[in-house]
């Protein structure tokens, strides 16, 4: 409170106590508690439940190679990671690394950490969706 406040008579403002935030831990977190790395490579990049995604592997690669092909790289990034996210998703390591390529090739600026730990970030993926998706049907 400043020197003219106190002569005008104004009163402190008392100050509310703040309250505390309380950080909740996602399921992926807990999984991934042991591998902060691979957290993190999955974070941007994992489907939390692909069974709901109405795309193919195969379709969203031939979307993502047309639009490669007409220059558009924003877009055919956006359907390699949809690709990627769905090898993800089928344990495919092979594609995660062909599609998440792609996206790093197409997107310089972009940071992959998947492509640095494809084997550890797909079996904590493939730990979550076990644990999650395991007898929901589809």
């Amino acid at each position: 409170m400043g020197i003219l406040d106190r002569m005008r008579g104004k009163k402190p403002k008392e100050e509310k106590p703040k309250e505390e935030v309380k950080k909740v831990t996602t399921d992926l977190e807990k999984i991934c508690s042991d591998d902060k790395e691979a957290y993190e490579a999955l974070r941007k990049t994992m489907l939390l439940d692909p069974r709901k995604t109405e795309v193919t592997i195969k379709e969203a690669e031939d979307k993502a190679k047309a639009f490669e092909q007409k220059g558009d790289a924003p877009m055919a990034t956006t359907w390699y990671q949809l690709a990627g996210g769905l090898a993800i998703y089928k344990g495919d390591i092979k594609n995660v690394k062909k599609y998440f390529g792609k996206c790093a090739e197409l997107s310089p600026n972009a940071s992959y950490t998947i492509l640095k730990i494809p084997e550890r970030a797909v079996a904590k993926a493939q730990e979550y969706y076990q644990k999650h998706l395991a007898g929901q049907g589809s």
